[in-house]
C-alpha cells in the first residue's frame, strides 16, 4: 500500500553544506527503500512529502523525528494515495530563490514558507504549485 507523508520541520544548522548533507543521505537511502519525494527548503524550515510503502514511509519519518539536524518536527499531512505524486525524484529539492513570493502569498499570511501557521492540504498545494512552477534541483 503506498502513503504520502507531508511533514515540517525546523533546520538546526542552515548551512548549504548541511542542507545538502541531508539530501544526499536521502538520496542514497531512499531508492533502496522505495521511498520518492520532495523537499523544499526557505527561511531555516524544511517542508517535505515522502512518498512510499506504510512501512517504509512511517520507518523514515521515525528516523526524522529522531534526527538531531531537525528539530520542531511536525505531521502535516498523512494518507493513502493510489499512485505518487513525487515518483520522479529520489529526493527533489524545490528552488525556493527562483519561486515567484506570491505564490507563496497565495497560501500564507505572508510571503514565506511557514507551514507551521496552515493546513497539512494548504502545504500539499503549496508544494506541487511549487513543483510545477520553480526551478526542481536534484532530480535523481
Amino acid at each position: 500500500m503506498l502513503v504520502r507523508l507531508l511533514y515540517a520541520s525546523r533546520a538546526v544548522d542552515a548551512s548549504p553544506e548541511a542542507i545538502e548533507s541531508i539530501l544526499a543521505q536521502s538520496r542514497q537511502h531512499n531508492p533502496v527503500s522505495g521511498i520518492t519525494g520532495i523537499l523544499c527548503y526557505g527561511g531555516g524550515i524544511f517542508l517535505q512529502a515522502i512518498e512510499g510503502g506504510r512501512t517504509q514511509v512511517s520507518d523514515l519519518f521515525g528516523h526524522i523525528q529522531r534526527d538531531k539536524r531537525h528539530r520542531e518536527v511536525v505531521l502535516l499531512h498523512y494518507e493513502e494515495i493510489l499512485e505518487r505524486r513525487f515518483g520522479g525524484w529520489s529526493m527533489g529539492q524545490v528552488n525556493l530563490s527562483k519561486a515567484n513570493h506570491t505564490l507563496l502569498l497565495k497560501y500564507s499570511e505572508k510571503p514565506e514558507l511557514d507551514p507551521y501557521s496552515v493546513s497539512g492540504k494548504v502545504s500539499l498545494a503549496l508544494l506541487e504549485d511549487l513543483m510545477a512552477t520553480a526551478a526542481i534541483c536534484g532530480r535523481v
